[in-house]
């Protein structure tokens, strides 16, 4: 079992414990040095560690650690996204925001890695957990998806306010980009207008929370639309909540996706079953597409990362 033996780990707890200690998380040099040195012990992609397999005490720390650095990731949003709004043209100047460059990676991964699995672009897109700064559905709309309009979903009122605010001035995302204040757990039959879903890593911060976020998208949305989540994997689950394809009941996993660079995100796609089989009406487990579907060179833009050697191939389709 793993524990405070391990050097990473003993690092980690150290920085919680520092972390924790702070009377606020919003952005300033100590609070961004600290989320830094966080960031930049769990970036090894390769560092052999099983957050499954750590002792209580270090899993109630990742825990506690994760619900810190989304609390200061909205922070950090808000605060930017505030400065942002003072521009002219916000659009023009997301490049301020010090994590840009990794949502232009993040986004060109999750639209290549969509492009594999669809016969034509979207026309409607949710976002679940949008934020104060929604880049990526800002980025997609610009970069990728030019013509898709997008429905934000947040259950916060003032991150829709200032995230309209961004987009309001511009004379093409103002017409595809819209804001809907709510909890997704109360949006039930308008669930089935999207060809494809984005859950954000940080909605659900635990394993119950986004389980319950992922059966009621599974009951809601329209058989064979397309769920893309946002995961973790090794040292950087100590950062985001690990989606495991097993949570996936009632949809088809397409790809798992690690990068092993900056972008901290695993990138996990899957298909609601279109019309589950008997035993998949008992079971509604997820399955898996053979290794030599999953493996496409396409899938890997940014010539970082590789796809997950022990998915496994289930064959339970009747």
């Amino acid at each position: 079992m793993v524990c405070q033996n391990d050097a990473l780990v003993k690092k980690v707890c150290e920085l919680y414990e520092k972390i924790s200690g702070l009377e606020s998380l919003k952005p300033c040099k100590d609070v961004n040095m600290l989320f830094t040195n966080l960031v930049v012990t769990c970036m090894p992609p390769n560092y052999p560690i099983d957050v499954t397999k750590l002792c209580q005490s270090v899993q109630d720390i990742r825990s506690k650690l994760i619900r810190l650095c989304g609390e200061a990731e909205g922070l950090l949003e808000s605060h930017f996204s505030s400065i942002l709004a003072s521009f002219e043209n916000p659009i023009a100047n997301l490049n301020i925001f010090p994590y840009y460059s990794n949502y232009i990676k993040l986004s060109q991964l999750e639209f290549n890695i969509l492009t594999q699995h669809c016969s034509r672009f979207p026309t409607k897109i949710a976002f679940i957990g949008s934020g104060p700064l929604p880049l990526t559905s800002i980025v997609l709309a610009i970069n990728h998806l030019t013509t898709t309009c997008f429905d934000n979903y947040d259950i916060d009122p003032s991150a829709n306010s200032k995230a309209l605010s961004l987009v309001s001035s511009d004379p093409d995302l103002s017409t595809r980009m819209f804001f809907h204040t709510t909890d997704i757990m109360n949006v039930s039959s308008a669930l089935k207008d999207y060809e494809v879903v984005f859950l954000a890593a940080l909605v659900g911060m635990d394993k119950d929370e986004k389980i319950r976020v992922i059966d009621h998208l599974a009951k809601y949305m329209a058989p064979g639309a397309l769920l893309m989540l946002r995961s973790a994997h090794g040292a950087r689950a100590f950062l985001y909540p690990v989606v495991d394809p097993s949570d996936l009941l009632g949809f088809e996993v397409l790809s798992v996706f690690h990068p092993t660079d900056e972008v901290i995100n695993s990138v996990v796609l899957a298909r609601k079953y279109v019309m589950p089989s008997l035993e998949q009406q008992d079971q509604l487990s997820p399955k898996i597409l053979p290794k030599k579907c999953s493996k496409i060179e396409a899938f890997n833009p940014l010539h970082h990362g590789s796809m997950i050697d022990e998915l496994a191939i289930e064959e339970q389709l009747s």
